[in-house]
């Protein structure tokens, strides 16, 4: 089975997709620049529906673009979503309302319904983990959702903007520590930016590569790949060893599984 993992390159935001060489899609996130956005490369890649859509993190950066995949549901359609469902609707309503209106990313987020039944993907499967609303924080970084993606063997993590706290708390669940062991790429969780780091989620796991999806440095706490690339064995990318890549200095990047 042939399937294409991309982290499209979107700036300071996510949008991971993953397409089944049967024409069944995944993506994770769906956020946007003026160069690249789901609601238009899907379609013009001859994909007319998202199997699964997982929502890692409810701030603009990670669902700007669902209005206009909403728009177009008639020729891109969303069969299934998954999001954190300890948080309500109403609760997440009046948690983004701390910060100002609610924007329209988020109010589509909000009207979205999709309690399809998810398609097959053979040759692909994930599981996912959370922390609580509430019970265990009440921000929305640290209820991000985080994905183990296996697609032919290998593996990839996707933490949404999960920050060291949270970390912290999934690794008090055993499952969740083995299901790190065997994580070949590791995305970072916020961009790579220092609040996303967590230096014992490595005492369980040893990628080969760290991937930084994000914009140009502009802040020191973008400053973290000497960090990350301590902990990957690295790959060999562009004719050289390569620990950490990102999408700032390297584009898009893509695995053929």
């Amino acid at each position: 089975m042939k399937i294409k993992v991309k982290v499209n390159n979107v700036g300071h935001g996510l949008c991971i997709s993953l397409i089944h060489e049967n024409g069944k899609v995944m993506l994770w996130d769906c956020g946007h620049n003026e160069d690249c956005r789901p609601s238009v490369f899907l379609p013009r890649s001859g994909i007319s529906e998202i199997g699964v859509f997982f929502v890692t993190n409810y701030d603009e950066d990670h669902i700007s673009d669902l209005p206009e995949l909403r728009r177009k549901r008639r020729k891109l359609s969303i069969s299934t979503l998954y999001r954190n469902p300890s948080i309500s609707k109403e609760q997440l309503r009046l948690l983004k309302r701390q910060s100002g209106p609610i924007s329209p990313a988020m109010q589509s987020m909000l009207d979205n319904n999709t309690p399809g039944k998810p398609p097959e993907f053979p040759s692909v499967t994930y599981s996912c983990y959370y922390n609580n609303y509430e019970t265990d924080f009440v921000d929305s970084n640290n209820i991000s959702l985080v994905t183990f993606l296996t697609c032919n063997g290998y593996k990839f993590i996707i933490p949404g903007d999960l920050e060291k706290p949270g970390w912290e708390k999934l690794l008090n669940d055993t499952n969740f520590c083995r299901e790190l062991q065997d994580v070949k790429t590791f995305i970072a969780s916020h961009h790579g930016r220092e609040n996303g780091y967590c230096e014992k989620v490595f005492e369980h796991c040893c990628p080969d590569v760290v991937v930084f999806s994000d914009a140009s440095i502009k802040h020191e706490t973008q400053k973290m790949s000497g960090i990350y690339a301590r902990h990957a064995r690295g790959i060999q990318f562009g004719g050289r060893t390569r620990h950490v890549l990102s999408t700032r200095q390297d584009g898009a990047l893509e695995w053929p599984l």
